[in-house]
């Protein structure tokens, strides 16, 4: 108790100290940010499992050179010297997400001055995003012009809604005609949700909806994104209000569970986009490219996995792999979405669509595969799949009963 009441005062504490000191580590006006070499301040937390404490530091990141710095806001001094890091994207730095500095997973909670808060948090909106049934076959195409309009998937899980669940979701719905229509569609299979994250991500959902609706160039892939031609094949939230309504809906609060994942933990194998992947924007290319190879994807969810978590989950490489440390450093680097894949091929595993661990060997041998075409290098390999026919279904539990309970 006196270890957590620590941390409360700690984290109760940061914003004055973070906020309030006019130095270096303090408030920055816009002129005087001005006057000086551009810098973003952002409240951060770091959860220490040793100690079982919070740490609150505030960072600060300069996009002139890609250098950070960070300051213990408690005990009121700098904590990192400022150093070139160039494994931090400043398109990752908004509220919410959580970014890797030298190994610490920091949560970026608030904002740490004025002029952070004015340039980088004032068109930035969350709505929520619902591919319907009938457009699940178009997945990746979705996320690849989701990707083009400059919105960021912060959040996206495959669902399946009863009848209830869709009349609860579309309650203030009731009293119009296409009602029973819209109920019947969102429960007839299952739908991805998704929380979108940019500037006036409201309204460029809508653009979004339009675009694909009206569009010659998708026209025809409009008619198999829906069977009915009154329904839209995808929802938007209306406003910044129904955002927040609809969000809690489909990704509540830890403490509350949402619509379940779609997890059959049958006949399956587990795949992981890596998070330096999905912050390329190579999501819809490798979601396209499993499914234009025959494979069903059973399941889809994004996590952002701990480092205690990564270590566990990658617990079979330790002392076997020289890259075990750099494996779980990427895991936890950023947001990661699983897949559960059927995989009944006695002819073509999944596990050969992904190719070598090593890029440079299967753009040599496997030109075709999913490490060839989309990884960097033996860590940053775009995805992981399950190495051995028995950990299958285990690694595919890890996520979507373990990590998602």
């Amino acid at each position: 108790m006196e270890l957590m009441g620590d941390a409360a005062m700690a984290r109760r504490e940061a914003p004055q100290s973070a906020r309030a000191q006019s130095g270096s580590f303090g408030k920055s006006s816009h002129s005087l940010a001005a006057a000086r070499e551009e810098r973003y301040a952002f409240l951060t937390e770091w959860y220490d499992p040793t100690a079982a404490l919070m740490w609150s530091f505030q960072l600060f990141y300069y996009p002139k050179d890609g250098s950070v710095e960070m300051f213990d806001v408690k005990k009121h001094q700098k904590f990192l010297k400022r150093v070139k890091y160039n494994d931090l994207d400043p398109k990752d730095l908004y509220i919410g997400n959580r970014v890797n500095v030298l190994s610490r997973q920091l949560n970026l909670i608030d904002y740490g001055d004025e002029y952070t808060a004015n340039k980088l948090g004032g068109k930035k909106e969350r709505t929520l995003a619902v591919i319907k049934p009938d457009a699940i076959i178009k997945i990746g195409d979705l996320f690849e012009l989701i990707h083009a309009f400059d919105l960021i998937v912060t959040k996206a899980k495959m669902t399946t809604l009863t009848r209830t669940q869709a009349a609860v979701f579309y309650s203030e719905q009731q009293s119009k005609p296409t009602f029973d229509n819209s109920v019947h569609l969102l429960s007839s299979g299952p739908v991805v949700a998704m929380e979108l994250m940019g500037d006036d991500a409201v309204s460029v959902w809508k653009k979004f909806l339009e675009y694909v609706e009206t569009t010659d160039a998708l026209r025809e892939a409009r008619a198999q994104f829906v069977m009915d031609g009154t329904e839209s094949f995808g929802h938007g939230s209306v406003s910044l209000a129904a955002a927040a309504k609809e969000l809690q809906f489909f990704f509540p609060a830890k403490n509350d569970y949402g619509p379940p994942n779609t997890a059959t933990f049958t006949d399956s194998t587990c795949c992981i986009i890596k998070p330096h992947a999905i912050a390329e924007g190579l999501t819809g290319k490798i979601l396209n490219t499993i499914s234009e190879a025959g494979f069903e994807m059973l399941a889809l969810q994004m996590f952002n996995v701990d480092r205690a978590n990564a270590e566990e989950f990658f617990e079979v490489y330790k002392g076997v792999v020289p890259e075990y440390n750099g494996m779980v450093n990427e895991l936890c680097s950023g947001a990661c979405m699983a897949l559960e894949i059927l995989d009944t091929d006695q002819q073509q595993s999944f596990r050969d669509l992904c190719g070598p661990a090593d890029p440079e060997v299967s753009r040599l041998l496997r030109p075709n595969t999913l490490r060839a075409l989309f990884g960097k290098d033996k860590v940053k390999n775009a995805v992981h799949c399950t190495d051995l026919p028995e950990d299958r279904v285990l690694e595919v539990e890890y996520f979507f009963k373990i990590l998602d309970g």
